[in-house]
């Protein structure tokens, strides 16, 4: 378990396979605007969104098997993932997500930060893909990355280790 110092008490710990159902619940939460626009029937997008959720985590489980798989936990409830993959130059943030009701509150920032500042202690850039409409990049531009890269959906992110007094605080 990895306590966040902040002004919240969250803790990150291992994914478990008990949390499957959250963490799908969760992904599907994290797509229910996109879905709204579909036109499809609540049963259709339920079976897209578990479809989609399964491919994505065995995708994850192939790709990442020495990654770090963490529920994001406030008092102990279940409030999100992040995913990263250490590797010897850089950092991938592979995917942070909140519960909804919990964006907003800085959780997701500080949560960056930490790992931000872990990778600059280990010399390491840091690198994610982010949405190209997802408000996240404003937070990713505040703390230092820039767009290497953009498929058309994904813009790909990097920040530069900071290894002096230019450290994010």
């Amino acid at each position: 378990m990895f306590a966040l110092m902040s002004k919240h008490a969250v803790t990150l710990r291992a994914l478990h396979p008990d949390d499957m159902a959250f963490i799908e619940r969760l992904y599907a939460g994290s797509r229910a605007e996109e879905m709204a626009h579909s036109g499809w029937p609540a049963e259709q997008i339920a079976a897209f969104l578990s479809q989609q959720f399964n491919a994505q985590h065995n995708y994850y489980q192939a790709h990442y098997a020495d990654g770090e798989l963490l529920i994001i936990e406030l008092e102990g409830r279940p409030i999100g993932r992040l995913y990263m993959f250490w590797g010897p130059t850089t950092l991938n943030v592979i995917d942070i997500t909140l519960l909804s009701e919990f964006q907003g509150r800085g959780i997701g920032s500080a949560l960056i930060e930490t790992q931000l500042r872990r990778a600059d202690e280990q010399g390491l850039r840091v690198e994610l893909f982010v949405e190209s409409y997802n408000p996240a990049q404003r937070l990713y531009g505040r703390l230092g990355f820039y767009v290497c890269g953009d498929s058309g959906v994904y813009l790909k992110l990097r920040r530069d280790a900071r290894t002096d007094s230019r450290n994010v605080s």
